[in-house]
């Protein structure tokens, strides 16, 4: 047998069909539907407290039983595999993730898809619930609480700004002006401070004279050290 021959059937043999039974698909479908709703589950659980999108979540679900669906075509027939890579490659995704988490769950999902699609259904449901543990924790540790937004509106009077910035001064830890704007002759003051007296704040500063409004806002952005 010449090199050449040795070398054909050593190429045909790595394009050879590795076929799947039909059980094999069907145990491999069934758990990452299962795993896909503890996905759908957890998602639902961690975004509670911010805007929920329920086609973005069942989307999660979808797209771990889609991926399992891949991977499984992928290794029955290697040739057809690569017809389907060149065909995914002309698809373009352009949602902008909003969210890290979100973007946390789309990787999840997806990896819990090709681990169940090559069959090492352990790896994915052992990470699954070792990320879960690890998402969870840290969404319960204390943080560090972020500054406060304080907007005021009043007459536009040096010696009102000056008992404007007594105040803070005297009830914030931390201050900082973020926008001082002066609009027929009234001013409009925004002050990004770290306060634990909010009301008594608010208070005195409604008290001032020629002071039209107070507002004191948490926001969720980044904390300021």
């Amino acid at each position: 047998m010449s090199f050449r021959d040795i070398f054909r059937n050593s190429f045909l043999e790595v394009f050879a069909e590795n076929e799947v039974s039909a059980s094999q698909v069907g145990i491999c479908l069934l758990l990452t539907c299962v795993i896909a709703l503890y996905i759908f589950a957890v998602y639902r659980v961690i975004t509670r407290k911010t805007f929920y999108s329920k086609n973005f979540n069942i989307s999660l679900a979808a797209l771990a039983i889609i991926t399992a669906i891949v991977i499984l075509t992928v290794q029955s027939n290697i040739v057809l595999s690569l017809g389907m890579v060149g065909a995914l490659s002309i698809v373009r995704f352009r949602t902008a993730i909003k969210d890290p988490m979100d973007l946390v769950f789309l990787f999840w999902s997806i990896s819990v898809g090709i681990a169940c699609g090559a069959g090492m259904l352990e790896i994915a449901a052992i990470g699954s619930l070792i990320l879960t543990l690890v998402i969870f924790v840290l969404d319960r540790l204390p943080m560090a609480k972020a500054a406060m937004i304080l907007i005021i509106n009043a007459k536009s009077d040096r010696e009102l700004s000056g008992a404007i910035m007594d105040l803070v001064k005297q009830y914030g830890r931390y201050y900082k002006v973020k926008s001082r704007n002066i609009t027929d002759g009234r001013l409009d003051l925004v002050i990004e401070l770290w306060v634990k007296e909010e009301e008594e704040l608010v208070e005195k500063l409604a008290a001032l004279p020629d002071v039209s409004s107070v507002s004191l806002m948490n926001h969720d952005g980044e904390v300021t050290f």
